[in-house]
């Protein structure tokens, strides 16, 4: 669902609108019938957290696995 609300009244329910926003609701701010901007939820820290950490993960999965030391390192340079 989404709300449109004119600057001036916007300025002065801004709590309210930051409610409605937090619940899911858009909130439409307009200038003299223009919309200008809109107001949305933001996600929660931890799930962005969660979710860039589960993407790492993934990725790490798919990695090739190279020498475990500095001496297999050196093998492999000069095999190559």
């Amino acid at each position: 669902m989404s709300i449109e609300i004119g600057v001036f009244e916007a300025k002065a329910r801004l709590s309210e609108l930051l409610d409605r926003a937090e619940s899911g609701e858009d909130v439409v701010i307009t200038r003299r019938g223009i919309a200008v901007a809109r107001m949305v939820a933001m996600p929660h820290p931890d799930s962005v957290v969660e979710q860039a950490l589960a993407e790492l993960l993934t990725i790490r999965s798919r990695a090739t696995t190279g020498p475990e030391s500095l001496k297999e390192l050196v093998e492999e340079g000069r095999r190559l």
